[in-house]
């Protein structure tokens, strides 16, 4: 059979489908620009992302519809003139016009919680459907748009119903099918071999790069890229140089190992040892720009802002991410951000040097607590392979449960649960003190929690979880207090991350501001330190305040015992990565970029010069976090051997669990 031409118009509803696509694909870039922190933008660079983003449009637009223009080609031509492949032809139309309204409608709603196009968050949450069509679900007014876009579909379809019919009786000969096949395998491998999601980062501003992105592209891009290498794509330095200058960045130690080892060495403490219980809260997004401890005249933290008195209060703790995971990885293996997946959803992350290695080596009973589902965000498998005894969702009654949605149940029936299984395990064992995680869930989306708590109704908005938030953490204190376990306690309450932690510069300083609360009446004295700290010094600043002697990894500092000059935050999203001191912030991206700027009143301004130092500390410290991981050496088991330990001093001495306050 030979070539015809004329018959590649049976092609033509892919093609419509295609331009339809890439209409709503601009329309949503034109919406997301009218956001606040897009508007900001310059004139130049709304226009540069525009046009970056027709090419990724145009992009996923034939990823989108190769399948349906492939079957166009392929079926045989008294099939294509069937009336039932005819009716099928029109349904597939509108599947792809539905599909191109309900991702517009996607991207707003994800940009409005995480700032950024579809990247592997999107992926990881796929993994995570029933929780995240249920916060969906009931935080916005879903069955409405979903009916909405259905029938918006409806009318296109219709506008091109007639004609998709008409074009579906085209003959198309056999070798032209094949050919235009052909074509547009070739057009694909093309695209994927030579269009790279990274080359919309031309701007210094987040903001302008994901608003040239395109939804579909990036998330196409992050199934096959969720994880960035350090070495491929951030500026490096030898591994041994790096490992010396963190090495000195963190003073005069005890090395156990020779540099190629790592970073183990031993913390000699400060006197005999004092086995209180810890329990540590990690709040979900509770940034301290919700706080009055922190200028908010809102006063929907009272709780909070009696602790912040009552308390060793951290008033300049920066947490290392924007995500749950960044900060159970920072506050549970102290180590600084790595580029990509946090570590909690990696592979092979079992068996890591953790603060609850250390208590579990010290005799404490080790356990994670949280109020959902731990499969979300793979928190029961990393807990649990690292020597924590998990509880999660499961473990509570439902005769217990007054209130749930669908991330959890309200914080204040995940309080009860620990006090409850505290007052087993200190009955079954009075001599073994205990170390508790605690996740929370209400201060999230819905934000919805028990009626008649407080004054503002449950799911009208962030401000309502937040003064239910304190609520639950009041309570949970008052009721700790009546318990003989008390007294030999120590509370560190801080939180996951703050709250919508984006916008224009790379890192919102602002946004990662969180406070840190560690709150032992009789054992910690209260104090405000006011120093620059970050969520990875958290660990080690508490076995600090045990006079713990211990063999550690820790990459985070006991800020206590270290000396001003040493003070500096890690902050980082999924691939930009921030080092703060002093003044100055470092700032590493892909493409092995790095600046360097000159931080006034949480603002980024160009600096001159003199941040040489810092750019070398922040590429120094990010390499070695990734090359301990990635090389085994953060794993639990000791690079020493038993007449070290024994010169090291052996098994220190304890002290009882009511000591003087520090």
């Amino acid at each position: 059979m030979s070539l015809n031409p004329s018959g590649l118009r049976r092609l033509s509803p892919a093609l419509v489908a295609g331009v339809i696509i890439v209409v709503a694909s601009t329309l949503t870039r034109l919406a997301l620009a009218f956001r606040p922190e897009v508007s900001a933008l310059p004139w130049l660079e709304l226009a540069r992302s525009f046009a970056l983003g027709l090419v990724f449009d145009l992009a996923a637009a034939f990823y989108l519809v190769l399948p349906f223009a492939l079957w166009l080609a392929f079926l045989p031509n008294r099939l294509a003139r069937n009336g039932f492949f005819r009716s099928l032809k029109i349904l597939a139309f509108l599947a792809l016009c539905f599909t191109a309204l309900f991702l517009s409608v996607a991207e707003w709603i994800f940009w409005d919680e995480f700032g950024a196009r579809f990247n592997f968050i999107a992926v990881d949450y796929l993994l995570y459907s029933q929780e995240v069509i249920g916060n969906i679900w009931e935080s916005y007014p879903t069955g409405k748009l979903l009916i909405g876009l259905a029938l918006l579909a409806a009318v296109l379809t219709t506008l091109f119903a007639r004609a998709i019919w008409r074009w579906s009786a085209i003959i198309m000969t056999w070798r032209t099918g094949s050919m235009a096949a052909l074509g547009l395998v070739a057009v694909f491998i093309g695209l994927t071999a030579g269009l790279n999601h990274e080359m919309k980062l031309y701007s210094d501003k987040d903001a302008a790069n994901e608003l040239a992105g395109n939804g579909v592209y990036e998330f196409f891009a992050a199934l096959r890229q969720n994880e960035l290498s350090f070495d491929r794509y951030y500026a490096n330095l030898p591994d041994a140089e790096a490992l010396a200058l963190v090495r000195a960045d963190m003073g005069d130690k005890r090395w156990i190992a020779p540099l190629s080892q790592g970073m183990e060495r031993y913390e000699n403490g400060r006197g005999g040892e004092r086995r209180l219980n810890v329990i540590l809260i990690s709040i979900e997004s509770l940034g301290a720009e919700f706080m009055g401890a922190y200028g908010d005249p809102r006063g929907l933290t009272p709780n909070l802002d009696r602790l912040a008195k009552e308390s060793l209060w951290f008033s300049r703790l920066y947490a290392t991410g924007n995500r749950t995971v960044r900060g159970l990885e920072a506050l549970s293996l102290a180590l600084p951000p790595t580029p990509g997946q946090s570590i909690v959803r990696r592979p092979k992350n079992e068996n890591l040097f953790s603060i609850g290695s250390v208590f579990a080596d010290k005799g404490y009973g080790v356990s994670f607590a949280y109020g959902g589902y731990g499969y979300f965000d793979n928190m029961n498998a990393f807990f649990g392979s690292n020597g924590y005894r998990v509880t999660d969702r499961k473990d509570i009654p439902d005769s217990r449960i007054e209130f749930q949605n669908i991330w959890g149940v309200a914080d204040e029936h995940l309080y009860d649960h620990v006090i409850e299984t505290i007052d087993r395990e200190q009955q079954a064992h009075p001599e073994q003190p205990v170390f508790t995680h605690v996740m929370t869930t209400s201060n999230h989306r819905p934000y919805t929690y028990p009626p008649g708590r407080i004054d503002i109704p449950s799911g009208s908005g962030r401000e309502g979880a937040v003064k239910y938030t304190d609520f639950a953490v009041g309570q949970f204190l008052e009721r700790a207090r009546a318990r003989p376990w008390f007294h030999d306690t120590v509370f560190v309450i801080t939180a996951d991350h703050g709250a919508s932690a984006r916008g224009t510069a790379q890192i919102p300083l602002d946004k990662y501001l969180i406070p840190a609360f560690i709150y032992s009446p009789g054992n910690i004295k209260p104090e405000r330190v006011d120093r620059l700290m970050s969520q990875i010094d958290i660990a080690p600043t508490i076995l600090g305040l045990l006079d713990f002697h211990y063999f550690s990894k820790f990459l985070g500092r006991d800020i206590l015992h270290s000396p001003p000059e040493s003070d500096r935050a890690f902050v980082a999203n999924f691939q930009t990565l921030g080092y703060m001191k002093g003044n100055a912030i470092a700032v590493l991206q892909p493409k092995r970029q790095t600046d360097v700027y000159r931080i006034e009143k949480g603002a980024y301004q160009p600096m001159a010069g003199g941040g040489e130092q810092v750019l070398l500390e922040a590429r120094a410290f990010y390499q070695v976090a990734s090359h301990l991981f990635r090389d085994g050496l953060y794993s639990n088991e000791a690079q020493r051997t038993p007449e070290e330990r024994a010169v090291l001093g052996g098994q220190p001495k304890i002290a009882p669990a009511r000591a003087a306050a520090h």
